[in-house]
Formats: structure tokens, C-alpha cells, sequence
């Protein structure tokens, strides 16, 4: 029978020469916007007067205001464009919201000779035309010089005071205590939030969209999404529809098809460790506790939404809300990460089928990480609190959100990666059984080592240009995770699923291949979906929105190989030693699809994140697909270990203590994601109707506070699931009897 041009695609062969051509052509795609990036960024203008000469603030106070900013953690209380906490306001849409009514106000009296809130109708339809003349086609966002209206001027000194006053002295009904920033250092961080008002008021040139898209909704100007987001958001569905059944199509009709002499491999027998395997029980307890105590964080920080004005248990004075966000952030980054690193140098010896020749450095890096994990979580708190002002961007944090161990904590963590991966690699990279499972475990492991630099660019002080600053610091939280992450985990998981005899190599080659040509396909130029309204230019929607639409696809693979490889094990009837592992994994599979897909689709489409942005909405998408697609991942691993170490030495396994952890959590951030979607969905609902601004408020939240407060029962649940899964290892692992 005649080859055809489909079946050469989806040969081993096919599709290894298509995720080669498909990544080439994305990375140089990524490499070509990046390089014009520059073109198209808001300027940040030399200085800003008003038309009677006042000079109002100049470039260095911006770049100064973004670094007190970044200081004091403001972006784990509040947003700038939409990227940051929703405990605090929007920065952005608050001095444009102001300064708009405050234009009202003005022209209401200029021209009719009262205040906006007693003209009519008929008189408020001129005076908005007036305001809308002023915002924009009166001020213009300028390299050299940005001029404002006398009104404007007036309406930024009223904005000035606004600033300083929330930020020196606290927002109480928000969580913010104050007592930390000095009114001069408030005084530049008002110039750095004008300036980002600037991006979301005034208009790119020659175009009649402003340098966010549009973005914040704002009906007092008249600012509201554009038709090519309803557009491009029509294809997206589209494409993911059709594409789903092409997926699986493919994957029953040529990945999942087995050949009559296919046979499975034997299920891994160990008898024994390597010492360097054996070295690795020591990260259990270490990445179990950080996961307890993020869990525990979490937990406290639903008290403080449900109730910002009064402590829970601790004053707020000692922990502020936006340094324990900033550390329950961090700190799942920390376990999540060490997890998989505890996965891969388990693999390793087994691949090689020897050991290191220096077992020691796995010690080495245990001691390394545990330095960097302690000295950034107090560096997050020293640094926001005001108690690092000199060293802060060194020894303290960063301040950008998911982004914020303090540089030499970063220059660490690469370490630890850059020196996990020549660990790997040199174990592994000459084995007898060198197979494209291996080598995607060993590239993958480089891309996550070096591709976290990215977010490290400059390296002696923060980036100037806050849309710069945000389109790298994605580079980060997108590409890192969403695409060498996956890419490591396919490796990984077609490398244990052939190990532990679920799924024959030959089949297991394909099924990665395949997913990742879609991990590459969907995750590089995906990264689009978050920079529309931040400064980039228009086409990003297009760009970010289309190929957002197809990351759900390789989850949904992933999600048709767990189930199949489940169903082999059970057909065949065997023992299976490996079940609580693979729990964990195929758990993953089935999360990932969940909060990355169905739930990342819930705010990928550009209309809905045009609404969306910045609202409790994005919750149960980042908390579910972070949890279940890596951190059920790297909790796998480490039940990996410990079950190799007890089949090794002989010790008692049973799976029933380690199941009701796996369903307790499981529910629990499940359930997680009901509240905070309704919530959500109800933010959205009043910026669509009534502006951002107003979706913002607490005033918008206190119809929810039955949700708000529900909100701890599943939090609840996951802590109840992380302290049996901590347990549950550590007795396993350090305390069970011999068989």
C-alpha cells in the first residue's frame, strides 16, 4: 500500500523532522519581534510639563518611581496595566480614571459654569467630547517632550496627592498598612504610575488605539475593546475545534495503534540505589515542607481577601499582604522546581546505568539550594518591608510578580540549574541506551537551566521601560514553564510510562514527538496572549491569541496517553508497584487539560481578556494548571524516590494514606477554582458594564462575600491534602518497617 503524505507526517521519522522545523521557525519568529521591540514599546518621555511651562516630572523620575516600585513589592499588592495582586487597585486605570472625572469637573465649570454632577445630560454628551479632546488628541505619549492641558497638570498634581497619601499612610480597606514608604520615594512611584496611565489613555500614532489596545475599559472616554479582538477571538474557537478532533484523529488512527510485535517492557526492577539516588531522600522533606508551608500561605491569604481589615492570627504590620503573596509565589516556584531537578538526577543512573563519579555533588547541590531557597524567602521579606533599601535588588527582591528573588538568589538558582544539568548530561549523554526519550530529557533540562536568564536581563539593575521589563519577565513565566517544563515532561513521562511497562517505546517515541511538535507549535509565540494591552503593538492579539488557542491541544494528548496507559496496565492484569506514582502523573495529565486548557481558554480568547485582565478570573486558571500540570508532577518524582528506595531496601508500601492525599488536594483545587470563577465572572461582568475601574473597587466585591469566604473550604482542603502527602512521604520514606 502506498505511503501517503500523512502517514510520512506521523512517522517517527516525520515527526521528529517537523518538531525540528516547527521549533526553528518559532524561536526565529520570537527572535525577530524581540529585536524590534524597541520600535514599538511606549516611549518614556524625557520630561512632562504643562502648557504653562511647569515641569511636571522627568524620565529619571519614572525609571526611579518603577525601582521604589519594584522595592517595595507594590506588584504583589496591586497591578500596573493589569499585571500584578488584585488586592490593590490598578494603578494605571486609577490615574486615568481620575484624572478623567477630574476633567469632567473642570470643563463642567470651565464651560457651563457648574460642577459634572449637575449638568444634564445634553451638557454632559459636550463636556465628555471636551474630555475626550484633552485626553486624546491634546496629549500626546512623546520621547522628548509630553505636554498636559492646564487641567491635566492640575488633575496629576490631585492624582500626586492620591498616591502618596495611599501609599505612605495605607489603605486599610485593602490590606495595605503603610508605615514603610517615605513621601519622597511615593512622590517618583506617582510619576511612574502616570506615566503607565499615559500608555493606557493617550494614542499610539497614527492610530486610533491607545499604546494598551484600548485597554482599560473607561466609558467616561469612551474607551472600549476594538473589533479585531472579537475577531481574532472567533478564530481562536475555530481553530481549537477543529484542531482537537485533527489531534484526536491522529492519535487514534497512527500514535495509539500498536504493530503486532510490539511488545511492552518489563516493569523497572530495583533492587538497589545508586548513592546518588540515595542522596536525593534528603530533598524529600525539604521540597515537602516548602510545599506544606505555600499551601499554609495560601490559606492565610484567603483570610486577608476575604477580610483585608483585620489581622488573621499574625498583625499584618509583621506581614504585610504583599510580602506573604510574594512568598506563596515564590516558594511554589521553589518546590515545584526542586522537585523536578530530584526527578531528573533519579533518572539519570538508571538511563546510564551507573553512577555518578562524584555522588557527592548531588549533596553539594542540596546544601546550594537550600541557601538560595532560605536566604530569597528572607530576602523577600527584609526587601519589601523597607529593611534592604541599599541592597535590595541584590540581597532582597525584585518586585516583579512570579519574577522576584533578589538577583544573587537568581545568579544561585541558575547555578543549581546550569549545575543539575551537567550532572545529567554528563551521566547520560553517552549511555548504551541513548534514545530520543533520553536526549529530550537532556535538552529540555538545558532549556529550563538557561532559559531562566531571560528573566536576569540587565544584569546589574532593573529595565527602564516597564513593557520591556514585562515582556521578558514572560519570557520567564510563559516559556519557562509552559514551554521547556512541558517539553521536560513529556520526556519524562514517556520515560517512566515505558519503564514502569505501561506503553511500548516505539509508541511512546511517537506519542512525544507528536506533543512536542504541539508544545512548540502552541507554547513560543503563545506567550503573545499577555502582551497586548501592556505597550506591544496590536498584531501581539492576533499573534498571542491564535496561538493560545492551540495550547490546550498537547494537554489534551497528554491527557489520551495517561488514560491509555492506565487502561493497558489494567487489561494486562499485573502487579504494579509503581500505581501511586503513576497516580501522580496521570493526575497531571488530567489537571493540566483542566487549568490549562479548559480553564485557560476561560481568559485566552482576546475579548474576554480584554474584560478579564486583572480580575479574580485568572485565579483557578494560574492555581490549578501551576498545581496540577508541574507541581503534581514534581510531587510524582518524589514519590518516585521514595518508592524506589523502599523497594530497594525491602521496606512496607502501602498506597492508602498516599491516595487520600492525592484526592484530598485534588478536590480541594478543584473546588478552589468554583468561587474564585464566579467571582471572577462577576468582575468581568461590571468592567464590561460599567468600566474597569469599578470592577476593581471593594465596593465591586462586597456582593461576594459569600464566595469570598467560601473560598476557604477548599483552601482548607488542600492544606488538610499537603500535610498527608508530607507525612505520608517522610514515614515512607524514612520510617517504614521491612516487609
Amino acid at each position: 500500500m502506498k505511503e501517503t503524505l500523512l502517514d510520512k507526517f506521523m512517522s517517527r521519522k516525520g515527526l521528529y523532522t517537523s518538531f525540528w522545523f516547527i521549533a526553528i521557525f518559532m524561536v526565529s519568529a520570537l527572535i525577530y519581534y524581540t529585536a524590534n521591540l524597541q520600535k514599538e514599546v511606549p516611549p518614556i518621555p524625557k520630561e512632562v510639563k504643562s502648557v504653562n511651562g511647569e515641569l511636571l516630572y522627568t524620565y529619571d523620575d519614572v525609571v526611579t518611581g518603577k525601582g521604589y516600585f519594584q522595592q517595595f513589592d507594590l506588584m504583589d499588592w496591586g497591578t500596573v496595566l493589569g499585571m500584578g495582586a488584585y488586592m490593590g487597585p490598578d494603578f494605571s486605570t486609577d490615574l486615568m480614571h481620575n484624572r478623567v472625572e477630574f476633567l469632567y469637573d473642570y470643563y463642567s465649570i470651565e464651560i457651563y459654569g457648574k460642577s459634572s454632577k449637575e449638568i444634564t445630560d445634553i451638557e454632559r454628551g459636550a463636556v465628555k467630547e471636551r474630555v475626550k479632546q484633552d485626553v486624546k488628541q491634546q496629549t500626546h505619549l512623546l520621547e522628548t517632550t509630553t505636554t498636559y492641558t492646564q487641567a491635566s497638570a492640575q488633575a496629576f498634581h490631585k492624582n500626586v496627592e492620591y498616591i502618596v497619601n495611599m501609599l505612605v499612610n495605607g489603605d486599610k480597606e485593602r490590606a495595605f498598612r503603610g508605615g514603610i514608604i517615605k513621601p519622597e520615594e511615593a512622590t517618583k512611584i506617582a510619576a511612574f504610575f502616570d506615566w503607565s496611565q499615559l500608555v493606557a489613555s493617550s494614542l499610539r500614532p497614527g492610530t486610533e488605539r491607545t499604546w494598551s489596545n484600548n485597554w482599560p475599559c473607561e466609558p467616561l472616554i469612551d474607551q472600549d475593546v476594538n473589533f479585531n479582538a472579537h475577531n481574532v477571538s472567533l478564530w481562536e474557537f475555530l481553530i481549537l475545534w477543529t484542531l482537537t478532533i485533527i489531534v484526536i484523529f491522529l492519535s487514534y488512527e497512527y500514535l495509539f495503534k500498536k504493530d503486532k510485535n510490539e511488545v511492552l517492557e518489563p516493569a523497572l526492577k530495583i533492587t538497589k540505589l545508586f548513592k546518588s539516588q540515595q542522596k536525593l531522600l534528603k530533598y524529600i522533606p525539604i521540597v515537602g515542607l516548602l510545599f506544606f508551608v505555600q499551601l499554609i500561605l495560601g490559606g492565610y491569604l484567603a483570610h486577608l481577601y476575604a477580610n483585608p481589615t483585620e489581622d488573621f492570627i499574625i498583625s499584618q504590620d509583621i506581614l504585610p499582604f504583599n510580602v506573604l503573596r510574594s512568598m506563596h509565589t515564590q516558594i511554589a516556584i521553589l518546590w515545584v522546581a526542586v522537585g523536578w531537578l530530584v526527578g531528573g538526577l533519579l533518572i539519570a543512573p538508571w538511563v546510564a546505568n551507573k553512577d555518578h563519579k562524584f555522588p557527592w555533588l548531588v549533596d553539594v547541590l542540596w546544601f546550594a539550594l537550600l541557601i538560595v531557597g532560605i536566604g530569597s524567602v528572607a530576602g523577600l521579606y527584609l526587601g519589601a518591608t523597607g529593611q534592604m533599601r541599599d541592597s535590595w535588588f541584590w540581597l532582597g527582591n525584585e518586585g516583579r510578580e512570579l519574577v522576584n528573588l533578589g538577583r544573587v538568589w537568581d545568579i544561585g538558582l541558575l547555578i543549581g540549574l546550569v549545575f543539575w544539568f551537567l550532572l545529567i548530561v554528563s551521566l547520560i549523554r553517552k549511555a548504551a541506551t541513548n534514545n530520543p526519550l533520553v536526549g529530550t530529557i537532556i535538552w529540555s533540562a538545558f532549556g529550563i537551566a538557561t532559559l531562566y536568564i531571560a528573566g536576569m536581563m540587565p544584569l546589574h539593575k532593573i529595565i527602564p521601560n516597564y513593557t520591556v521589563d514585562d515582556y521578558y519577565r514572560w519570557w520567564v513565566i510563559h516559556l519557562w514553564v509552559e514551554l521547556t517544563f512541558e517539553l521536560f515532561a513529556a520526556g519524562v513521562i514517556a520515560f517512566f510510562t515505558v519503564s514502569l511497562g505501561l506503553i511500548t517505546q516505539k509508541t511512546a517515541v511517537r506519542v512525544m514527538f507528536f506533543e512536542l511538535f504541539l508544545i512548540m507549535l502552541s507554547g513560543t509565540l503563545g506567550v503573545g496572549h499577555h502582551y497586548f494591552w501592556q505597550g506591544l503593538d496590536e498584531y501581539w492579539i492576533a499573534i498571542g491569541g491564535i496561538f493560545s488557542a492551540l495550547e490546550p491541544l498537547p494537554l489534551a494528548l497528554m491527557l489520551i496517553e495517561a488514560m491509555k496507559n492506565y487502561r493497558e496496565k489494567i487489561h494486562a492484569g499485573e502487579e504494579f508497584h509503581f500505581s501511586t506514582p503513576f497516580m501522580w502523573i496521570a493526575g497531571s495529565a488530567i489537571l493540566n487539560w483542566i487549568g490549562a486548557g479548559f480553564l485557560g481558554m476561560v481568559i485566552n480568547t482576546p475579548t474576554i481578556s480584554y474584560y478579564s485582565h486583572g480580575t479574580y478570573l485568572i485565579m483557578p486558571h494560574g492555581h490549578v494548571a501551576l498545581l496540577g500540570a508541574f507541581g503534581y508532577v514534581s510531587i510524582a518524582f518524589l514519590y518516585m524516590t521514595s518508592r524506589a528506595n523502599a523497594m530497594a531496601k525491602g521496606l512496607v508500601w502501602n498506597d492508602k494514606l498516599s491516595k487520600w492525599g492525592f484526592w484530598t488536594l485534588t478536590i480541594g483545587v478543584l473546588l478552589f477554582a468554583i468561587p474564585t470563577l464566579i467571582i471572577g465572572l462577576e468582575q468581568t461582568r461590571i468592567a464590561h458594564d460599567l468600566g474597569y475601574y469599578a470592577a476593581r473597587t471593594r465596593e465591586a466585591l462586597s456582593g461576594m462575600s459569600f464566595w469570598i469566604w467560601a473560598r476557604t473550604i477548599p483552601d482548607t482542603l488542600m492544606i488538610l491534602g499537603g500535610g498527608i502527602i508530607v507525612y505520608d512521604l517522610i514515614v515512607k520514606t524514612f520510617f517504614a518497617k521491612k516487609a
